[in-house]
C-alpha cells in the first residue's frame, strides 16, 4: 500500500486526493494547501490529515511519496526538496516555465533513483495509448503523419492566461508530449504559427495566442501536426490520427454518451463533447495513479519522467521562438 500525501488542494489536487483514496493500492496519507481551508476541506470529506507545512508532509514517515499538485512555480522547488527527503514523486506538468530552471533541478536531482513520474495524464487514455500500440505492433505499417487535434471547450479565466506562460508551455506541452509518445522518435525541428482570434484583446495584452498549429518532424522524416484552440464551441476537442503505410489508427473525441438518434428531421444526432479536461480523461488520471504505484511499490520505470517533462518544455521554447521569429526552428538551438 503505497502512501500519498497529495501537495495542493486546488481543482486537480482535489481530484488526484479522491483518486488516491479510492484506489485499491493506495493510501491517502494526508493533504497541504497553503490556503488552509482548502486542504482542511478536502482533509474532511476524505477523512485524512491535514498537514500543517510542507515540512510536516516531507518530514513524515507515513508518507512514501507526494503528488505536487501545487501552483507552476513551486514545483521545481518541491522536486528538489522531495528527493532530498527520500520521496517518490508524482508532479503535474509543467516542471517550470522556465528551461533554466528545468535545467537546474535536474542537475539538482541526477543520479536519484526515487520514481519521479510528470503528470502527462493523455498517455494513459486508452484511446491514445491504443494509437500507440497498433503503431508498434505493425497494424500501420511504417507511420509517416501523425496528426494532433487539441481544443479547448472555453477560455480560462483572463487572471490564469495572464500568468499561465503562453499557450505553447501551458496548453500545447500535453500535445508535444503526446506527438513525442506517439512518434517514438525524437524531434529534430518544427515549425509554429500563431493567431489572436478567440479574445485578441486579451491575447495581445498577454503576448500570446489562442489559435496556434505545430508541424513537427523527426530526423527519419516523419511529422506531427498540432493544431490548438482556447475555444471549441461543441466541447472538449481531444483527437489523435496515426497514418501509416499500411492503414490509420484513431483515438476519437468522448461524448456524453454513445446514444445516435434518427428521425425524419434529422440523422446521426449524437450527445455533445464532455466538457471538461477532469471529465474527459478520468479513466486516464486513474489509470496514472496505478502506473505511479507500480512504479514505487514494484520498481517499475515511471512511464513518463522528469525528461519527457525537460524535453516537452524545449519543445515549447523551440515554438516560441518559431512563431516569433517567423522561421523553422532546429531543436538542437534550445538545448
Amino acid at each position: 500500500m503505497t502512501r500519498i500525501a497529495v501537495l495542493g488542494t486546488g481543482r486537480i489536487g482535489r481530484m488526484h486526493a479522491e483518486n488516491i483514496a479510492s484506489h485499491p493500492r493506495a493510501k491517502l496519507a494526508g493533504v497541504y494547501d497553503i490556503h488552509a481551508p482548502a486542504a482542511r476541506e478536502v482533509a474532511a470529506k476524505l477523512g485524512v490529515q491535514e498537514f500543517e507545512s510542507v515540512e510536516a508532509v516531507l518530514g513524515s514517515s507515513d508518507v512514501d511519496a507526494v503528488l505536487i499538485a501545487t501552483s507552476t512555480p513551486t514545483h521545481a522547488d518541491l522536486i528538489e526538496r522531495s528527493v532530498a527527503a527520500g520521496k517518490a514523486i508524482l508532479c503535474e506538468k509543467p516542471i517550470d516555465l522556465s528551461l533554466d530552471r528545468v535545467n537546474a533541478c535536474a542537475t539538482k536531482i541526477a543520479g536519484t533513483d526515487l520514481p519521479i513520474m510528470l503528470g502527462f495524464v493523455r498517455r494513459f487514455d486508452s484511446g491514445h495509448a491504443g494509437v500507440r500500440r497498433a503503431i508498434e505492433s505493425g497494424q500501420i505499417g511504417d507511420l509517416h503523419q501523425v496528426t494532433i487535434t487539441s481544443r479547448d471547450p472555453g477560455m480560462a479565466p483572463d487572471d490564469y492566461i495572464e500568468v499561465s506562460g503562453g499557450i505553447f508551455r501551458d496548453m500545447t506541452i500535453h500535445d508535444f508530449d503526446m506527438a513525442r509518445f506517439i512518434l517514438a522518435e525524437e524531434v529534430t525541428e518544427l515549425t509554429a504559427t500563431g493567431s489572436r482570434l478567440v479574445d485578441p484583446a486579451l491575447m495581445q495584452r498577454c503576448d500570446d495566442y489562442d489559435t496556434v498549429t505545430v508541424v513537427l518532424k523527426t530526423a527519419s522524416g516523419k511529422q506531427a501536426i498540432i493544431t490548438n484552440s482556447r475555444r471549441a464551441v461543441y466541447g472538449y476537442d481531444q483527437r489523435i490520427e496515426a497514418f501509416g503505410s499500411a492503414g490509420m489508427a484513431i483515438s476519437e473525441n468522448r461524448p456524453m454518451d454513445h446514444v445516435r438518434l434518427y428521425a425524419a428531421a434529422f440523422t446521426d444526432r449524437a450527445a455533445p463533447l464532455k466538457n471538461f479536461f477532469i471529465d474527459r480523461y478520468a479513466d486516464a488520471f486513474a489509470a496514472e495513479i496505478s502506473a505511479f504505484v507500480d512504479a514505487v511499490e514494484q520498481g517499475r520505470p515511471v512511464p513518463v519522467g522528469f525528461e519527457d517533462g525537460r524535453q516537452a518544455l524545449i519543445l515549447a521554447e523551440a515554438a516560441i521562438r518559431s512563431v516569433r521569429e517567423n522561421r523553422t526552428v532546429k531543436i538542437s538551438e534550445i538545448g
